[in-house]
């Protein structure tokens, strides 16, 4: 029987929504065992848009996968005692509540660590310490305050969110590394540690390049982007990256909001390029030969690639430019990519059997381990385990689980 990387590892999940969530799935996928526990009306989004009535929503399935469900009420006195119990027996803790909550309950960190001193407690907030700190995030404000969105959109237009949940599952995977690298630090030491991940400090992670680019600017505007003006901060440059190889997203047949494909023009790629235009000639044309000469002019050269990318469907003119070693991507819409063939042998979109809904597409595990195989297997219903943990593994009789139920602590 094949072992799973984390295996033996038992994650107490007090987070509910998406940037918790999405970092103890990804847990769960590695092989940890995660009890996600949840208030006896469980994770609000349950019942967040909702496809099918008085069913699970995909919101929370596609982000509860191969995890336990337990019930408490921790605001009781019997609950804070088993709460007590259950943190004494885990290997980590995560919660993504707002700032103090936990704290409220009577679980401070000194509380936690004397419970248990080899735990890692990992919260995920949207501020570190400072101003901001109590103030309420999501996804977009987290883009917001992070760099993202000041950078996101053309020059001419208003600040845009990127549809990548970089705010909520972009910093579930860094708070991942961190539990993973005090969990790898309590290897050597024997104690737990806290574990602190900002929404917002995740997302300029993130967006580090244009932090690279404001000092940039320091000596002058930057050749790498479209821009014709600039001022004393980085601007919005639509789809151009302000890497080291100028990129834009050009048309195609039959010119659908999503026929395009991103082209990159390498220096080394740009005599192929000419010879799919039909226009050898500007390989050798000195005002074009060079990345130097080109440089000025990107919004022309991208419209003369254009006039041949639009003839084209957008997967031809894939396979056309990479029979070059063109860097090239077409722009996959959401439903191409729920139904490509290659995605799902690589089982990254996958097919999830559900007591209720019947079946589910979900997103698979992105981290691929050779000996830690990854079987994405359906969420659990609310409280599905409560007999299983709280008789089976805690010891409580029937008749306690049975008043514990009546009485509203689970």
């Amino acid at each position: 029987m094949t072992t799973k990387a984390l295996e033996g590892i038992r994650v107490l999940d007090m987070t509910h929504v998406q940037s918790g969530p999405s970092a103890t799935q990804l847990l769960a996928w590695l092989g940890a065992d995660v009890l996600k526990l949840e208030a006896p009306t469980g994770d609000i989004t349950r019942r967040q848009l909702r496809d099918l009535p008085d069913v699970d929503s995909l919101y929370f399935t596609m982000l509860n996968s191969n995890k336990r469900s337990i019930t408490l009420n921790t605001k009781t006195e019997r609950g804070k005692q088993l709460l007590t119990e259950l943190i004494s027996r885990c290997d980590v803790m995560v919660e993504n509540f707002g700032p103090g909550a936990i704290d409220r309950m009577g679980f401070t960190w000194d509380r936690i660590r004397e419970i248990n001193p080899r735990i890692v407690y990992a919260s995920i907030k949207g501020f570190g310490e400072g101003p901001y700190t109590n103030y309420k995030a999501y996804e977009v404000v987290a883009q917001a305050m992070g760099g993202a969105m000041a950078t996101t959109g053309f020059e001419d237009g208003p600040p845009l969110a990127t549809g990548a949940q970089i705010g909520d599952s972009g910093t579930g995977i860094h708070a991942v590394a961190g539990i993973l690298a005090a969990l790898f630090q309590r290897e050597t030491t024997g104690r737990g540690q806290r574990v602190n991940v900002a929404m917002q400090h995740a997302v300029l992670n993130l967006c580090r390049v244009k932090l690279r680019d404001q000092q940039r600017l320091a000596h002058g505007p930057l050749s790498e982007y479209p821009n014709e003006d600039f001022g004393d901060e980085v601007p919005r440059s639509g789809n151009a990256s302000g890497g080291g190889q100028p990129g834009w997203a050009v048309k195609c047949a039959p010119g659908g909001p999503n026929d395009y494909v991103y082209v990159i023009v390498q220096p080394v790629g740009w005599k192929p390029i000419t010879a799919l235009l039909g226009r050898p000639e500007l390989a050798e044309d000195p005002e074009w030969a060079t990345p130097e000469a080109r440089l000025p002019k990107l919004e022309k050269m991208f419209q003369l690639i254009e006039e041949w990318t639009s003839t084209l469907p957008k997967m031809e003119v894939l396979e056309r430019l990479n029979a070059h070693h063109i860097p090239c991507g077409p722009i996959l819409s959401t439903k191409e990519i729920i139904e490509d063939a290659s995605l799902v042998a690589n089982e990254m979109v996958v097919r999830v059997p559900h007591p209720e809904r019947g079946e589910f597409v979900t997103v698979g595990s992105p981290l691929k381990l050779s000996d830690s195989p990854v079987d994405v297997t359906s969420p659990p219903l609310l409280g599905e385990h409560n007999e299983e943990v709280y008789v089976g593994e805690l010891g409580l009789g029937h008749e306690e689980l049975h008043l514990l139920r009546s009485s509203g602590v689970i």
